[in-house]
């Protein structure tokens, strides 16, 4: 199951996601314009390191030069280990993020992304405490953004490609397969060893349910409420739009 769109069409523009794809494109391009050696010294610097980060916690003082520890919980962000994963999470902002900005509010929405971020990079820390790969991607924080979404719109139709064909299938059973999908995002590197996932190099399944978790709650807290006008029992079927 892959995601083409949705059918939510929003009344505003999406500043903020657009702004925040924007940042993201332009961080990717600079990382791929450096050699293999200066990217993985960039990544040291920007991205979470969680023994670094663990050691900043317990009081030793850390060596990313003119940045605070804390600072790569946001810096980590903006940091993609490859094309493909970056254009899977910016696919995946694109088609969540509108509804929920215009649902928040543009400012709400920024303190809301961030927030899911640094809280789905501290759930990844959190089981792997000592590791020395750097762990970075927006993918944390967007699953905050989708955790929002299935809160406020879980009957909501986004389009899918199964098996090359388009259905129209209800954000909650997409959003509850949605893990399982992760796994194409970890395969285009730009020859450093991320953990853009697991201990190993790969998915970062707990910042992915964390973020997903908390963004859920948070948005409970922000004051967003289901639709109930969107509740249909409609069946997958091929879509005549896509909005």
């Amino acid at each position: 199951m892959f995601p083409i769109g949705d059918e939510n069409p929003t009344r505003t523009t999406p500043y903020v996601t657009y702004l925040l794809i924007g940042i993201n494109v332009l961080v990717f391009l600079f990382e791929a314009s450096l050699p293999p050696q200066a990217l993985l010294q960039f990544f040291s610097h920007a991205a979470v390191v969680p023994s670094e980060l663990t050691a900043s916690f317990q009081g030793t003082p850390g060596a990313r030069g003119a940045l605070p520890e804390l600072s790569t919980l946001i810096t980590s962000q903006f940091l993609h280990g490859g094309w493909l994963h970056l254009a899977g999470n910016m696919l995946f902002l694109s088609i969540f993020g509108n509804n929920v900005e215009e649902e928040l509010g543009h400012l709400k929405y920024l303190f809301f992304y961030l927030t899911c971020g640094v809280l789905a990079a501290l759930a990844q820390w959190w089981f792997s405490p000592l590791s020395s790969i750097p762990s970075l991607g927006a993918s944390g924080a967007i699953a905050g953004v989708m955790g929002a979404y299935i809160v406020r719109f879980p009957f909501a139709k986004i389009v899918t490609l199964i098996s090359f064909f388009p259905f129209r299938v209800p954000a909650f059973i997409f959003l509850g397969m949605w893990f399982l999908q992760q796994a194409l995002y970890s395969y285009a590197s730009l020859e450093v060893k991320t953990n853009i996932g697991m201990e190993s190099g790969g998915i970062a399944y707990w910042a992915h349910a964390g973020g997903f978790f908390f963004g859920a709650v948070l948005a409970l807290l922000l004051g967003i409420r289901r639709d109930v006008g969107s509740v249909t029992g409609e069946q997958l079927q091929p879509p005549s739009e896509v909005g």
